[in-house]
């Protein structure tokens, strides 16, 4: 198999890519070259549904040659066990489709092929799709219910002599009561409302720092300023493709490998056309910007907070319009010792160091008083 990428330059297959499929390429070469292609077989199956190549070209990228080679004997293994054969064809069916497609174009051996049985017969494919919902239930049920209490009504005898108007002190005492019930409930709510603020504020906590590790970096094709970055953050599916405006303070090659603190929750941006899933926390002040860099012997996904909210699970993706992000940033700066500390406004301005579960510091290299972000 280790000839596979040089029989598949050799057949002259090559076509223009736009720059998302150059990101899309980065991103699957990573998958493979950080040996991930086992746990990112359902997002490729899934790939492969909706196109007939990775890359949605008209005829197989390199791309496909260089996963096709790591994919390969996993998908044999699988169908060469005796258990649930049935089910790993159902499942990995759109693999399987373009793997069979790429061994007769790359000419593997005979004695290594895929042994495939195109006569099995697979259950349907089901793709889930949202249910509309039935507008014309609520309305019927109203309607229903509405019939029920006219039929009430009208079958409920009268009681107590001649319906009218109640008489003055009735209705003096009918007020009384409901004013009464009105300002219990005023008193209730504005009790109430403290409670509920404190407990929707949100905390530093909901920001999900990482360490993350830069695999590879390229300038982005359609923005001189801007780098887009492959990096690990300990996620399952795989890394992420991060764009940064780090052109003008890190050369090229000081990108490359290199151990980061990345804000893996905020929502992604596109930027000249490539989605950005991280950021990168730097410091800055108002000549340089600094990497803030993790502590020797840090990993990627290691978890990074400020002193104190080690404990707290942070938000799957912060929510835009309570701009969380924007209302804790202004108090992240550096110490003399250019550690990152937060200015914790819930303990009255105590500064909070930015750790991990060993305590250790996170740093910048020179700039005292920074802006982190």
């Amino acid at each position: 198999m280790s000839a596979i990428l040089e029989k598949f330059r050799g057949l002259s297959l090559a076509s223009d890519l736009d720059k998302e499929q150059l990101a899309l390429a980065t991103q699957w070469e990573t998958v493979v070259k950080s040996g991930q292609v086992h746990t990112n077989l359902e997002e490729l199956n899934l790939r492969l549904r909706d196109h007939s190549f990775i890359l949605a070209t008209i005829t197989p990228s390199e791309t496909d040659a260089v996963v096709f080679e790591s994919v390969f004997p996993i998908i044999k293994e699988l169908l060469a066990s005796s258990k649930d054969v049935k089910g790993h064809y159902a499942q990995y069916r759109h693999i399987i489709r373009w793997s069979a497609y790429l061994q007769e174009l790359l000419d593997v051996p005979e004695n290594i092929k895929l042994s495939l049985n195109f006569e099995l017969e697979l259950p349907r494919e089901i793709i889930e799709k949202k249910k509309k919902e039935d507008a014309k239930k609520p309305a019927e049920g109203e309607a229903a219910k509405q019939a029920a209490g006219k039929s009430a009504s009208k079958e409920k005898p009268q009681q107590g002599g001649p319906r009218g108007k109640p008489d003055e002190e009735t209705l003096k005492k009918l007020r009384e009561e409901a004013k009464a019930k009105k300002a219990a409930k005023k008193a209730a709510n504005a009790q109430q409302q403290p409670q509920e603020q404190q407990a929707q504020k949100p905390k530093v906590s909901a920001i999900d720092l990482r360490v993350g590790f830069i695999q590879k970096c390229i300038k982005h094709p359609d923005a001189d300023s801007l780098y887009v970055s492959t990096i690990d953050c300990g996620d399952e599916e795989g890394p992420r493709t991060v764009c940064s405006g780090l052109v003008k303070y890190y050369p090229l090659e000081a990108m490359q490998e290199r151990y980061v603190v990345a804000v893996c929750n905020l929502k992604p941006v596109n930027m000249r056309g490539i989605k950005s899933t991280a950021m990168v926390l730097c410091g800055s002040d108002e000549n340089d910007v600094e990497f803030v860099q993790p502590p020797q012997g840090s990993k990627p996904g290691d978890k990074v907070f400020f002193e104190g909210y080690g404990e707290e699970e942070p938000a799957k993706q912060l929510n835009p319009k309570k701009k969380i992000w924007e209302q804790f940033q202004p108090n992240f700066s550096t110490n003399e010792n250019k550690e990152v500390f937060l200015k914790d406004e819930e303990e009255n301005g105590k500064l909070k160091k930015l750790t991990n579960a060993k305590g250790e510091s996170f740093k910048v290299d020179s700039i005292v008083n920074a802006n982190v972000r």
